[in-house]
């Protein structure tokens, strides 16, 4: 993506009222563009949380070169990014059910914006909202709808009874986006795979073994439709996921409650039998409770006509499994480019015929390439197929 220095248009000129519906990495990324290029006072970002530490925002992120990175590029936090990032995060490792390393690639030693550093998302978020001009982000505004208006316009009615109008809407808000029906009636499916999430706390010295089990980045132990991943944060913490293809009800269907964290690990240990005790230790030695987190993914492909005064972005427009890493890096190259279209045309609606010409493609083939590698990450042949995947591809 090449981001120009735009000369003034009229979209600028008429400071339309931009509504960016999510503080996630793609909506942010809009709004920051946007306010580098002066479009400041009329971008408003709308969260449903209640303030920016209120939850946690989950693992960590690998940049790529030509999307996450390049987006961070136009917002000229490039460097920051690098300051904090973990080049050493991208070794990826594979592991045999039987505990064997059947491959283990380290991070190249070239240029860290050649490769694909690793970031928690937190951080991330973090930088991204220190960037804004102070009172860009709204907490604490939850969409229930949007109504189109006679004027072209949309009115946003939030959770508080408060409501707000804008010129322009845009639908960052995640898997279950409320601005999404304004163009598509498209609903997430599940894709017949679900994580149990876990951590290790402090893993060099409280748990050793299973830290140089996991190395610097990721280790994953895929065979027969399950396996476990198992992902390197910073400060000493370790992600695990534990996964599964299992009906979207599993935990119910065995009567499990989710909060009784020695019933849910007792669960996972017997779907795991025969597996390598070291990888067992992934369940029975986490100092974290159990969540569970089914995996959805858009239809594919997932597009949608024209529609004056709305668009969407990220998982609101192309949700797929996070086994293809693209997700978070599409969101943001997604925000740079609809923030560049609205700077560089005359009209938001020449803008998001702009930018729609650009997502909707890159949004299938992305979406369609999840698709192929969470089949083929859980499936009966599993093991083989991931590591005849990571050698072609290293």
């Amino acid at each position: 993506m090449t981001m120009t220095t735009p000369t003034a248009t009229a979209t600028t000129a008429a400071a339309p009222r931009i509504a960016v519906i999510g503080a996630g990495p793609g909506g942010l990324i809009c709004a920051r563009v946007l306010q580098r290029h002066g479009i400041a006072a009329s971008v408003t970002v709308y969260d449903m949380d209640p303030t920016r530490t209120a939850r946690d925002q989950g693992g960590t992120l690998d940049m790529h070169p030509g999307s996450g990175q390049s987006a961070l590029r136009a917002a000229g936090l490039l460097e920051d990014f690098l300051a904090l990032s973990r080049p050493e995060g991208q070794q990826i490792r594979l592991v045999g059910r039987d505990g064997r390393t059947l491959f283990d690639a380290a991070p190249p030693e070239s240029d860290a914006t050649e490769g694909n550093p690793e970031i928690d998302r937190g951080q991330l978020r973090d930088l991204l909202l220190d960037s804004l001009a102070p009172g860009t982000v709204r907490w604490d505004s939850k969409l229930t709808r949007a109504d189109p208006l006679p004027t072209g316009t949309h009115r946003l009615h939030f959770a508080d009874g408060t409501t707000a109008e804008a010129d322009l809407v845009v639908g960052a808000d995640g898997a279950w986006s409320r601005v999404r029906p304004l163009v598509s009636d498209a609903k997430p499916l599940y894709t017949g795979v679900t994580f149990v999430e876990t951590g290790l706390d402090d893993a060099d010295t409280r748990h050793p073994h299973l830290a140089r089990l996991t190395g610097d980045g990721t280790m994953m132990a895929l065979d027969d439709n399950q396996g476990f991943v198992a992902q390197r944060n910073s400060g000493g913490h370790i992600r695990i996921y534990v996964g599964m293809r299992v009906d979207e009800d599993w935990h119910r269907q065995a009567g499990l409650d989710l909060t009784d964290t020695a019933a849910v690990r007792d669960a996972l240990l017997a779907r795991f039998t025969g597996w390598s005790p070291d990888l067992l230790r992934l369940i029975t030695d986490s100092d974290t409770g159990c969540a569970n987190r089914p995996l959805y993914a858009l239809p594919v492909p997932h597009t949608w006509p024209h529609t004056p005064g709305v668009t969407l972005l990220g998982d609101a427009a192309h949700l797929m499994s996070p086994i293809s890493g693209m997700g978070a890096n599409l969101a943001m190259l997604d925000g740079a480019d609809l923030a560049q279209a609205l700077i560089t045309n005359a009209t938001i609606d020449q803008a998001i015929t702009e930018y729609e010409k650009i997502l909707l493609p890159r949004s299938v083939e992305a979406a369609e390439g999840a698709a192929e590698g969470i089949a083929g990450a859980f499936s009966p042949d599993s093991a083989t197929e991931t590591l005849a995947h990571m050698t072609a591809r290293h």
